[in-house]
């Protein structure tokens, strides 16, 4: 059986208790814009009796089978009616932006100023990729700062934007607080910044949206941190597979345009883990020794493969 857009009930947590309860042999697939967390909507969250899917937009092993090349999808996005029109209609990304706060978060949160809920959207999506400080945020947008840390969480919640947070050991030099935001969408990144057409230089940021949607999509319970220390040497992502084995993963256009140093700064501190330098360009696979480290350049598919 399937629920689809189960949140629009005004009880939805009482019927997926009922389904599950009452009929334990019947399988229910239930489809909403966030998690049984969202609101108080769901106060029975059916603990140890669910599996929940984050459904991202079309990935990078997807493409073959839409048919469409790797800048198409950076630009359009991964939403299958943008991703598939001949030409970028702006009206498209500015009305699903309306709808999603009437259909989704006014509903679950009861947030009722549009206006300014949307305003933080929009810088979100414009510095998307790129380090958050609510402090400023509130004062450019001339509101408080719980104000947007609650808008902030909403977005986190429905998926619209994903909280890197930074991976660390409480060493002195490195960043342990500041996250990085992303869009869920590279679409409405290229949107939100008026890049229209892309240039060789824009690709890069998006790519790194799209390793992220990748691993979100195959890792699931693992999430992307990154690395940061005071002096401003970054790896993209940093994945925490074992116990004092991490792995690094940096993202590239062109992976001619690799600088090791924030890598060989890194593997200092955290010396046990794979190296991962993922460029579209990177198939077949092959590794390269950079200094005393190796890495292993490839697509995102070998990431999760």
């Amino acid at each position: 059986m399937v629920f689809d857009e189960i949140h629009q009930l005004r009880d939805p947590a009482r019927v997926l208790k009922i389904g599950a309860d009452g009929f334990q042999k019947l399988k229910i697939l239930v489809t909403g814009s966030s998690t049984l967390a969202a609101s108080r909507k769901f106060s029975d969250t059916l603990t140890g009796r669910k599996r929940l899917v984050h459904l991202t937009p079309v990935g990078w092993d997807e493409l073959p089978a839409f048919g469409v090349a790797l800048p198409q999808r950076l630009f359009h996005g991964g939403l299958p009616p943008a991703l598939l029109a001949s030409v970028k209609k702006p009206a498209l990304y500015r009305e699903w932006m309306d709808s999603f706060f009437a259909r989704d978060i006014q509903r679950l949160f009861g947030f009722r100023d549009m206006n300014r809920f949307n305003a933080l959207f929009e810088i979100l999506l414009r510095q998307s990729g790129g380090q958050f400080e609510v402090t400023k945020t509130a004062s450019a947008l001339g509101s408080t700062r719980p104000t947007v840390e609650s808008h902030l969480r909403a977005l986190e919640i429905t998926h619209a934007v994903t909280l890197v947070r930074p991976f660390h050991s409480n060493r002195q030099h490195e960043l342990v607080k500041q996250p990085k935001v992303y869009a869920f969408d590279t679409g409405f990144v290229s949107f939100a910044r008026g890049w229209d057409p892309l240039r060789h230089e824009d690709l890069g940021i998006l790519w790194e949206h799209l390793v992220l949607e990748h691993l979100q999509s195959h890792l699931p319970d693992l999430p992307a941190r990154y690395w940061r220390d005071k002096s401003g040497h970054e790896v993209d992502f940093v994945l925490a597979r074992r116990r004092d084995e991490v792995d690094a993963i940096e993202c590239k256009w062109d992976p001619g345009s690799f600088d090791s140093s924030a890598l060989q700064i890194f593997r200092r501190s955290y010396p046990k883990g794979r190296n991962y330098l993922v460029s579209p360009s990177g198939a077949p696979g092959y590794t390269k020794r950079f200094g005393t480290h190796s890495v292993r350049v490839c697509t995102p598919s070998e990431l999760t493969g």
